[in-house]
């Protein structure tokens, strides 16, 4: 016969058992729980940053228009792009004429926008506080709209330089297509006009300017020609800017149409070497806005 010690032991052997099982039982159920909630909270946090991240990309997206909104409206105010006395309408202008005391001059730059040179370009002209005057290339513009919208940002006035830079004698329908055109993109790309032109190589009687001037726009040329397009070494294409160089001038380069870098090199030390002979940096619309000036002053004293 058993003991009851001996039935006391097994069953008290036994309830432990069970005690132990239901213990490590409900630790893996809490186990489970708390790393699923872990997987879970993962997930969520996840799915946050994601949000976070999608939300962001919006308000940089919505800062970017905000800005550009607010350029194009300081632009128009400003009349960075459009701004030019009515008489200079249709005209044709290598310089404005000033007294030799007015030493004034205006960087002009063709071709582009450019990869690599037009914001090398806009680089040295932001480091040197000076506004240029860019006259652009429609196909240009349409494949780096971005380096125009620079160029509108930090207050750079914009030109029209036809659509493909065809120098050929064109017909009307032709010569429409190449200038409208590229008036077409820069306002879509800007929310600006211009009425500023430049004939592809100063090309005069192609069909192009003929149209530009009947469009009312200012035909201009240039009284001092860097002669980069040919990449000359950067002394003699510093020499070709100052050869002609005169107060009232207008500076002829290329920021766009091939390799732009020795225009790139040369064109601080241009900046330093007019800055030591007196002269003061101006758009085309303020240049003829000096000689517009001039005029009216000179006819109210008569």
């Amino acid at each position: 016969m058993i003991n009851n010690k001996q039935i006391l032991w097994t069953q008290g052997k036994l309830i432990g058992l069970l005690i132990l099982c239901g213990a490590f039982s409900l630790s893996l159920i809490i186990l489970s729980k708390i790393n699923r909630f872990q997987l879970e909270s993962k997930q969520t946090l996840n799915l946050n940053n994601v949000a976070a991240n999608l939300g962001t990309q919006q308000r940089v997206e919505e800062f970017k228009t905000a800005m550009l909104k607010s350029w194009q409206g300081e632009a128009k105010v400003k009349g960075f792009s459009d701004s030019i006395p009515s008489s200079f309408q249709g005209a044709i202008i290598e310089s404005a004429k000033l007294s030799p005391e007015q030493k004034v001059i205006a960087l002009t730059f063709d071709d582009g926008p450019w990869p690599e040179s037009t914001a090398q370009v806009l680089d040295i002209l932001k480091k040197n506080q000076i506004k240029g005057t860019f006259f652009v290339v429609g196909e240009n513009v349409k494949n780096f709209p971005n380096l125009l919208k620079q160029e509108i940002a930090e207050g750079h006035v914009i030109g029209n330089h036809t659509w493909h830079h065809w120098y050929q004698f064109l017909s009307l329908q032709a010569a429409a297509y190449e200038i409208d055109r590229t008036e077409d993109i820069i306002f879509k790309t800007t929310g600006l006009k211009t009425n500023l032109f430049r004939p592809p190589g100063g090309v005069m009687h192609n069909g192009v300017v003929d149209y530009a001037r009947n469009s009312k726009y200012a035909i201009i040329l240039w009284s001092s020609d860097s002669v980069d397009y040919s990449r000359p070494a950067v002394p003699k294409l510093i020499g070709n800017v100052f050869r002609e160089a005169k107060p009232g001038g207008i500076v002829l380069m290329h920021d766009g149409g091939g390799n732009r870098s020795r225009t790139v090199q040369a064109l601080p030390e241009i900046i330093a070497n007019f800055r030591n002979q007196g002269y003061r940096f101006v758009t085309i619309p303020e240049l003829l806005q000096i000689q517009d000036k001039n005029q009216k002053f000179i006819a109210n004293k008569k």
